[in-house]
């Protein structure tokens, strides 16, 4: 059998398949495009006590007290891919997912020590490991 006769039939059987995959490809793109572009209306807290106003990206640190310290805690902004978060949230449970994003910090920050060490830049590790933090922050991972 000639190699282009097996490789069109593949083809031929395969493109219903394909079809479907662009399809549900397209609609989750849709529903993608459309979270991301309401994602300037997301809830935040405000002065008035309300759980919602405009995400306008200066959210102020909430104040934590514990006796005569103060902790300072931040919220995580609301990113592109903070809809994908909440939705593995809701299908493995937060300890789950907190157990894979603390592995992919991890995994994410020996690739940064292996890139400073391979380009003799070992002194930036630090700063490019925060940069990262802060750009997942950006992102929405960290919601």
């Amino acid at each position: 059998m000639h190699p282009h006769h097996t490789i069109r039939s593949y083809l031929i059987v395969n493109r219903h398949n394909f079809n479907i995959i662009m399809k549900q490809f397209s609609v989750l793109s849709l529903i993608i495009a459309i979270i991301a572009s309401v994602q300037g209306f997301a809830p935040v807290p405000t002065k008035t006590g309300s759980g919602f106003g405009i995400a306008t990206g200066n959210s102020a640190a909430p104040v934590v007290s514990r006796g005569n310290t103060q902790l300072m805690g931040k919220m995580a902004k609301f990113g592109v891919f903070s809809p994908a978060v909440y939705a593995a949230k809701f299908a493995v449970g937060d300890k789950k997912l907190n157990s894979i994003r603390g592995k992919a910090i991890s995994l994410h920050s020996q690739a940064i020590g292996d890139f400073c060490q391979w380009a003799g830049a070992y002194h930036l590790r630090t700063r490019l490991i925060k940069k990262a933090k802060t750009n997942g922050d950006i992102l929405g991972f960290l919601v």
